[in-house]
C-alpha cells in the first residue's frame, strides 16, 4: 500500500488487480452511469467556509448513533459478495470497522455468514441489511439469525425489488467463482450463488404495510435504506422507523436520480428533528464527510471505497481507506475551525453561485 495516499489511489490500484467480472460488478452503474458520476461530482460543487482563530488544538470525532457512541461518524455500507475482492471478505471489513470505531452494515448477499462476521469482529457495532422475501418466514428467519449473532439494528433496502440495467453486466455476465456461496440465504437458492434465483425470491409487490409487520416481529431498531424523497421520509417517520439512509444504491438502480448529497438537505429539514438521517453514495474524501455532516447527516457510510481497500490488501487495506477518510475529516475540521462533530453545521458550507449558504 506504499504510495497510496487517498481513496482514488486505492481505486486505481484495485481496478488494476481485480478480474474483469469483479471489476465490472463493483464499479458499474445503471444505464449511462450519470448518477454514479453525479454522486461523486456533486460534492465538488459544495464549498467549505472555514473560520479562523479558533482553538482547534484538539478535536473530537466521536458522535452518538442510535443512542450509542461511535468513535467516528463513518461506517461501511452494505456491499455484496466481498470475497470477490479478497479472501478476507466481510470478516475483514468488519474488523476494519471495529478498529476504526465505526459501524459495519453487513449485506444480505454476503460471502460470509452473520455468525462468522460476529465472531471475527465481536466488538464492532454491526447492523444487517435484508430484503422482504415472498415467503415472509424466510425474512423472519434471517432476522432471528442476525439477532442471535448480536447484530443491533436491521436495515431494509427499499430500492432493489428489481435489478437496474447495468450494461457492463449485460455485455459480460458476471462469472462467480465456484467456491463462493451465500451462507445467509435460506430460500430457494439454498446458498447457491445464483443471482437470478435470489432476486426471484424477493417480494416485488412489497409496500409500506411491511414496516409495521417488521416492527412487530423484532425489537431491533429499523433503518430504511434507499429513501430519496421527502414524501417517503415522512411516511417512514409516521410508521415509526428509527433511521433513514439517503441512498440511490450507488447509482446502480435508476440512472439520472439526484445525487444523494443534493437530496439530503430537504430530507433533513423535513424529518431530521424526529429521526436520525444518514447518507451514502459518492463519498471519496474527508471533506465529503465534513460536507455531509454539515448538511445534516448523522452518519456517513461508504461502500465502494472500502471494496477498493479490501481488494488491495484485505482487512489492512479496508482499514487504511477508513483511516484516510477519518484523518482527512480530522484535518478538515482543524483547518475549518471546528473542534467536534456537533460543531459541523451548515454555516460551514456554501454553493459557488453567489457563495450563498446552503
Amino acid at each position: 500500500m506504499e504510495g497510496l495516499v487517498c481513496v482514488n489511489d486505492f481505486e486505481k490500484e484495485a481496478m488494476r488487480k481485480l478480474g474483469r467480472s469483479a471489476r465490472e460488478y463493483y464499479s458499474s452503474g445503471a444505464d449511462d452511469e450519470i448518477t454514479v458520476k453525479e454522486n461523486v461530482n456533486s460534492y465538488s460543487r459544495i464549498l467549505i467556509r472555514p473560520r479562523m482563530l479558533r482553538n482547534v488544538s484538539t478535536r473530537d470525532l466521536s458522535t452518538t448513533v442510535m443512542g450509542k457512541k461511535v468513535a467516528v461518524p463513518l461506517g461501511i455500507s452494505p456491499t455484496a459478495l466481498q470475497k470477490l475482492a479478497h479472501e478476507d471478505g466481510e470478516c475483514g471489513t468488519a474488523k476494519a470497522a471495529e478498529t476504526i470505531g465505526g459501524i459495519m452494515i453487513v449485506a444480505f448477499f454476503t460471502t460470509s455468514s452473520y455468525e462468522e462476521v460476529a465472531l471475527a469482529a465481536p466488538n464492532a457495532r454491526k447492523w444487517f441489511q435484508f430484503f422482504v422475501q415472498k415467503d415472509r418466514s424466510i425474512t423472519e428467519g434471517v432476522i432471528r439469525r442476525a439477532e442471535m449473532a448480536g447484530f443491533e439494528a436491521m436495515v431494509l433496502t427499499l430500492d432493489c425489488q428489481y435489478v437496474g440495467k447495468r450494461r457492463a453486466s449485460a455485455r459480460n455476465p458476471i462469472e462467480f467463482p465456484q467456491h463462493l456461496n451465500l451462507p445467509n440465504d435460506t430460500g430457494d437458492a439454498n446458498g447457491e450463488l445464483n443471482m437470478s434465483k435470489l432476486h426471484d425470491s424477493m417480494d416485488y409487490g412489497v409496500t409500506w404495510e411491511a414496516i409495521p409487520w417488521l416492527k412487530r416481529i423484532s425489537k431491533l431498531p429499523l433503518v430504511l435504506k434507499g429513501v430519496q424523497t421527502v414524501e417517503d421520509a415522512e411516511l417512514a417517520v409516521e410508521l415509526g422507523v428509527d433511521g433513514l439512509i439517503v441512498s440511490n444504491h450507488g447509482g446502480r438502480q435508476i440512472d439520472t436520480t439526484p445525487a444523494t448529497i443534493d437530496i439530503l438537505p430537504s430530507i433533513v429539514r423535513a424529518v431530521g428533528h424526529r429521526i436520525e438521517v444518514y447518507i451514502d453514495g459518492g463519498i471519496r474524501r474527508g471533506t465529503d464527510v465534513f460536507k455531509a455532516i454539515a448538511l445534516g447527516a448523522k452518519m456517513v457510510f461508504v461502500g465502494r471505497p472500502v471494496i477498493w481497500g479490501l481488494t488491495v490488501s484485505g482487512e489492512k487495506g479496508a482499514h487504511r481507506v477508513l483511516e484516510i477518510l477519518r484523518d482527512e475529516l480530522d484535518l478538515t475540521m482543524a483547518l475549518s475551525g471546528v473542534r467536534d462533530v456537533k460543531g459541523i453545521t451548515s454555516d460551514f458550507v456554501c454553493t459557488k453561485a453567489g457563495l450563498s449558504k446552503l
